[in-house]
C-alpha cells in the first residue's frame, strides 16, 4: 500500500512539476501587463480567465487526440520523446538566462497580440502558456500512462496548472510587486533548470527504448 502512495505521489509531483513550468505563467506577466495596460481590472480578470481556459481547453485536447496523431502520422513514442526532450532543452536554457524562449512565441506573434482585441485566447492562451513544449510534454506523459489513475493525474495537473496560471496573471500586478523583477527571474532559472534535467531523462528514455543505450539495472 504505502509503495503504491509513494508510486502516485512521485509520478504527480514530476507531473505537475513537468506541466506548470513549461505552462509558466510567471514568464508571461510582462506581456500580459503590456496586453492590459489601458484594462479594468474586471476587464484584466477577465482575459487572464480566458487564457487559463485557452489553456486547459489546448493540453487537455492534444492530451485525448495524442494516440491519433501518433497513428495519423507514424510517429513512435520514443521518437516524440526524443523530440519533445530537444524543445524542453531549448526552453531550458532559455530560462537558464532569464529569457523568454522564442521557442514559445516570437516577438511579431507578441507585438501582434498586443493589438488583438481578444489576447486571452491567441497569444496568451497558446502559444505563450500552452506552446509546444507544454503540447508535446502532455502527449508523452498520456502516452507513458499504462494505469486509469496516471491519466487522471495528468489532466488534473492541465487543470491546476491552468487554474494557478489564472490566478498568477489575474494579479498580475500583485505578483510583479511582490516578486519584483530580480524574484521573477531567479523564478525563471529555477524552473529552467528543472527543465533542462526533464529534458535529458526525456531524450534518456526515448533512446533506452529504442534500445541505443541501456540504462543499469536499479
Amino acid at each position: 500500500m504505502q509503495s503504491n502512495i509513494a508510486e502516485i505521489f512521485e509520478f504527480a509531483l514530476l507531473t505537475f512539476t513537468s506541466v506548470f513550468f513549461l505552462v509558466d505563467p510567471f514568464a508571461v506577466i510582462p506581456q500580459f501587463l503590456v496586453i492590459t495596460a489601458d484594462s479594468e481590472p474586471v476587464e484584466r480578470s477577465h482575459v487572464a480567465k480566458r487564457a487559463g481556459w485557452t489553456c486547459a481547453i489546448v493540453l487537455a485536447g492534444f492530451a485525448v487526440a495524442g494516440s491519433l496523431v501518433f497513428r495519423m502520422f507514424g510517429i513512435t513514442l520514443p521518437a516524440f520523446k526524443i523530440a519533445g526532450g530537444i524543445i524542453l532543452m531549448q526552453i531550458g536554457m532559455d530560462n537558464l538566462r532569464a529569457k523568454r524562449s522564442t521557442t514559445k512565441e516570437t516577438p511579431e506573434e507578441a507585438a501582434e497580440g498586443a493589438s488583438k482585441a481578444d489576447a486571452g485566447i491567441i497569444p496568451l492562451g497558446i502559444p505563450m502558456l500552452a506552446g509546444p513544449a507544454a503540447i508535446s510534454t502532455v502527449m508523452v506523459l498520456i502516452g507513458e500512462s499504462k494505469a486509469w489513475w496516471q491519466h487522471v493525474v495528468v489532466y488534473a495537473a492541465i487543470l491546476v496548472s491552468s487554474l494557478v496560471s489564472y490566478w498568477i496573471l489575474a494579479g498580475a500586478d500583485r505578483v510583479r510587486r511582490y516578486l519584483g523583477e530580480t524574484g521573477i527571474r531567479i523564478l525563471m532559472r529555477l524552473m529552467g533548470l528543472i527543465l533542462v534535467a526533464i529534458a535529458v531523462q526525456f531524450v534518456v528514455n526515448g533512446l533506452t527504448d529504442l534500445g541505443v543505450i541501456h540504462l543499469p539495472a536499479k
